[in-house]
């Protein structure tokens, strides 16, 4: 516990942790709130949290070798949030943390055959998982809270009708949905905005529902999906949207996504890329959510993705930066996850709920607390494609119900 103490000494200074290691001893840091009790329940726990926190703390409340034992495990994801800054500035994180810097183009590496294997990962788990806490049309990334009393249904349907206004749709264009989900975009504008929408995914889960929704809403003539690497499609669209895919895309490939959304977009198109963002330099993916829940994800600084965007020949025609949405959206999340936890439990098992408890509060503060944001950037190959105001953007967005 020695050289455990020693760093959390150092390191809380913003609410309270208690340690009780292995055994039984109480170690007390830091005082007043946030604060949350601890328990070590395994002899090796103390030094390999010392040496990697960020991994081995995830790892050990997963298989139940670190338990709470005063407040929840919200309160202690809380007291690391608070002290996260001073965590990382200690000089073996420092050293961690920069040596994963230089081999994130290895982590990030994402060729067909890998980017379907980490696809499946996360996104395969089980469809009934998702509908547990997802809202009904099943989008799974940051909403858009125009009131702060928003259901999550309420601020998903925002969040597309927002993004349908940029694209400055015309009926009967083509749209091409890069990542599509279970489809929830591309059925929206195809009920919506009388366009054609072609999703591509490589889930195949993902796949057989977007699917079954447009063949059961009557859509299945306008909007069509296919189980597609986005590097495969050859055909031109007028419009291109890309929600919560690109943070898959891997540093090595972004001039490759940006070049295949100018090659397959029409002279005179538009596209949008919806994507998870993190304020200031070039950072890495953390080594917990690396391992168990986003294999070859990265959120890229802006820095990186316009220098490809760029080198890609387009247009950035419009940037706008979602900051406390995901916060929020991440918080209705885990409450519905909560509220279904049985149920979660008996579909995939006990060590799983807690790994995914884990990864939705941490992901919550990271937004909340953290550097992390969204962006929605609105590109083109063509200067004059757009009107010179924003203005169209909230006609459209009003006559969409917004």
């Amino acid at each position: 516990m020695r050289l455990l103490n020693a760093m959390m000494k150092r390191v809380v200074k913003n609410g309270s942790l208690t340690i009780i290691d292995p055994h039984g001893v109480s170690h007390v840091h830091g005082a007043g709130e946030p604060s949350a009790t601890i328990r070590l329940h395994d002899p090796k726990l103390p030094l390999a949290i010392a040496l990697n926190p960020e991994l081995v703390v995830g790892e050990a409340y997963m298989d139940g070798r670190l338990t709470i034992e005063n407040g929840t495990i919200r309160d202690f994801l809380k007291v690391f949030a608070a002290n996260r800054r001073a965590l990382r500035t200690q000089p073996s994180q420092k050293l961690l943390r920069k040596t994963l810097k230089r081999i994130k183009r290895y982590h990030q590496h994402n060729p067909v055959v890998r980017a379907r294997q980490n696809v499946a990962h996360h996104y395969d788990l089980s469809n009934e998982l998702y509908r547990k806490f997802l809202d009904e049309s099943l989008n799974y990334s940051c909403a858009y809270y125009q009131r702060p009393d928003m259901t999550l249904e309420e601020a998903q349907q925002a969040k597309m009708r927002h993004i349908a206004a940029k694209l400055n749709l015309k009926p009967g264009q083509r749209v091409l949905d890069i990542g599509c989900g279970w489809g929830a975009m591309s059925l929206f504008l195809a009920e919506h905005c009388d366009v054609e929408t072609v999703g591509v995914t490589l889930s195949s889960a993902q796949f057989g529902v977007a699917k079954e929704r447009a063949k059961a809403q009557g859509l299945e003539n306008k909007a069509s999906f296919r189980l597609q690497d986005y590097r495969d499609v050859s055909d031109s669209f007028d419009r291109i949207v890309s929600i919560g895919m690109f943070e898959h895309v891997g540093i090595t490939d972004y001039q490759e996504f940006f070049r295949k959304i100018f090659d397959v977009l029409t002279d005179d198109g538009v596209a949008l890329v919806h994507s998870i963002s993190r304020k200031g330099i070039p950072g890495t993916t953390g080594a917990w959510v690396r391992k168990y829940i986003f294999p070859g994800g990265y959120s890229p600084a802006l820095s990186e993705t316009l220098a490809s965007v760029e080198r890609a020949g387009l247009w950035v025609t419009d940037i706008e930066i979602l900051r406390l949405h995901y916060a929020e959206t991440l918080l209705e999340w885990e409450t519905r996850f909560q509220a279904n936890r049985a149920e979660i439990e008996d579909l995939l098992d006990e060590k799983f709920a807690r790994m995914w408890e884990f990864y939705l509060i941490m992901s919550e503060f990271t937004f909340r607390h953290g550097k992390h944001m969204n962006f929605q950037m609105q590109l083109t190959k063509d200067i004059r494609a757009l009107p010179l105001t924003r203005d169209y953007m909230r006609e459209a967005e009003i006559k969409l119900g917004g």
